[in-house]
């Protein structure tokens, strides 16, 4: 499906994107077998066998709505022509996010320019530099609006075309020192975020942000970075994503250049200026189309919860390490379809995570983002 959708249905949409113990794969898995998110809505206490779940309230929803618009900003599902092409490909996309500026941005050539917060002169001067040389040659950066390397790509791109993404809701960026600057983008370029209006954001949003970030362009460049930083985070999001890594080099002295390093060592595309980038992602246009939706087991609309026996028998095969659920399917015995259905209840249930490439693992798992 990919359609504008109406009010009714958007309300909908967000309400059950934003339902406890619903993420983006159950999401989606839910959306395949009762097709409407209305019908997804109605089946859940039934599939929550008693579990309290509390969706977003329709009233809520609709309030946001009506704020957003104020500030000049909407909601737009995963299912909606204008919805990000790129963002749309990885698995899964995010089902809602909030839009303020220009939406158009998001349908050209992107890419991400991340990197320390405290970052040096120099890197600070190579990101305003490969920015707005990227600018240049048509070229949208995308950032995450912290300090330091983001915000230094983020006014070097103003005037060619710039995206920032929040990890708390559209009215409250972060941190505050760059108010002023999310202003201007809103104003010239494009703010979008997952989260709904008045969230705060929180240690554990960013590396969603992140992967926000990675999943917006066709490649991702590290200009410094520790080894333990977000910009790594976003790196190893790119290469799960099948989207081009790329590290500025620095000085092996400096350890804001150990993650970039590393990240070349690893084999990360070396660059050192707006040319080395673009010629690593190919001089000529990538299409910007909406890949095919992330494939999802087939669930029968008209099928009915899955039995207790296959619940418990799927639950005892979890652990914290993630299994495919094809081999998962092998083990329990049963169909992919049941499996994928089964596991949209034991989530719902709090007893299984689903987790990005058709993994699944006991709730809270290790290897959870």
């Amino acid at each position: 499906m990919s359609r504008p959708l109406a009010r009714a249905e958007l309300v909908a949409w967000a309400r059950l994107a934003r339902t406890p113990r619903i993420g983006p794969i159950s999401f989606h898995r839910l959306i395949a077998r009762f097709r409407t998110p209305a019908a997804a809505l109605e089946a859940l206490p039934r599939l929550a066998r008693g579990e309290p779940l509390a969706p977003a309230r329709a009233s809520d929803v609709e309030r946001e709505l009506d704020r957003l618009e104020a500030m000049g900003a909407r909601l737009v599902a995963s299912c909606e022509p204008d919805y990000p092409p790129l963002l749309k490909q990885i698995d899964p996309p995010p089902p809602v996010i909030a839009a303020r500026g220009r939406l158009d941005l998001a349908q050209r050539r992107t890419v991400a320019l991340v990197g320390a917060r405290e970052a040096s002169a120099a890197g600070l001067t190579l990101a305003r530099d490969i920015a707005r040389e990227l600018g240049a040659m048509d070229f949208v950066i995308v950032s995450g609006l912290a300090r330091g390397v983001d915000a230094a790509a983020h006014r070097a791109s103003l005037d060619t075309g710039t995206i920032a993404v929040l990890a708390g809701g559209l009215d409250n960026p972060y941190p505050p020192q760059n108010l002023a600057l999310h202003e201007e983008i809103a104003a010239q370029g494009l703010v979008l975020s997952e989260a709904p209006l008045g969230a705060i954001a929180r240690a554990r949003d960013f590396p969603r942000r992140n992967h926000i970030i990675s999943g917006l362009s066709l490649g991702v460049v590290v200009i410094e970075a520790a080894l333990r930083s977000g910009s790594l985070i976003t790196a190893r999001a790119a290469a799960e994503q099948n989207r081009d890594v790329m590290a500025a080099p620095g000085s092996p002295l400096d350890p804001r250049a150990r993650g970039a390093n590393a990240l070349i060592k690893a084999g990360a595309a070396l660059v050192e200026d707006a040319a080395d980038i673009a010629s690593h992602l190919g001089a000529a246009p990538r299409a910007l189309r909406a890949a095919a939706a992330p494939r999802l087991a087939h669930i029968d609309e008209a099928s009915e919860p899955i039995d207790d026996a296959k619940l418990s028998r799927l639950a005892r095969l979890l652990s914290p390490t993630p299994i495919h659920l094809n081999a998962l399917a092998r083990s329990a015995g049963m169909n992919l379809g049941d499996v994928a259905a089964a596991l949209v209840e034991l989530e719902l249930a709090g007893r299984a995570a689903s987790l990005p490439g058709g993994f699944a693992a006991l709730p809270r798992a290790a290897f959870e983002n």
